[in-house]
């Protein structure tokens, strides 16, 4: 949450409810948590289950940026560590798009119409 809400202009934690002794969850970490991202409520928790499972770009958060300097910061910022699945470009349908993964796996689609 922090990582987003730094980059992402008008963004912020909004909740956040933690794990506290004797309960399922590893104390501090969190058991539910909120937070804005570009106008949009995300929620979010720390899962101290194993999964078979991982994240999947076929959900993406999606952001309209407001500049090129905008969109060349977030794209860079968020593909850091993790995967460009449409690096930055022009592919007709606006004018810079960019389809990343972060280092946590989430999944963000950048446009500059």
């Amino acid at each position: 949450m922090n990582f987003y809400v730094s980059l992402i202009p008008g963004s912020a934690i909004t909740s956040i409810a933690r794990y506290g002794p004797g309960q399922p969850g590893p104390e501090g970490s969190v058991m539910l948590a909120t937070f804005s991202v570009a106008g949009q409520t995300v929620m979010c928790s720390d899962s101290f289950v194993k999964h078979g499972f991982t994240f999947t770009p076929a959900s993406s958060l999606f952001v309209e940026c407001e500049s090129e300097e905008e969109i060349q910061r977030l794209s860079s910022a968020l593909s850091d560590g993790g995967a460009e699945l449409m690096p930055l470009g022009n592919y007709g349908f606006s004018r810079q798009f960019a389809w990343v993964n972060d280092r946590f796996g989430v999944s963000w689609q950048l446009n500059l119409a």
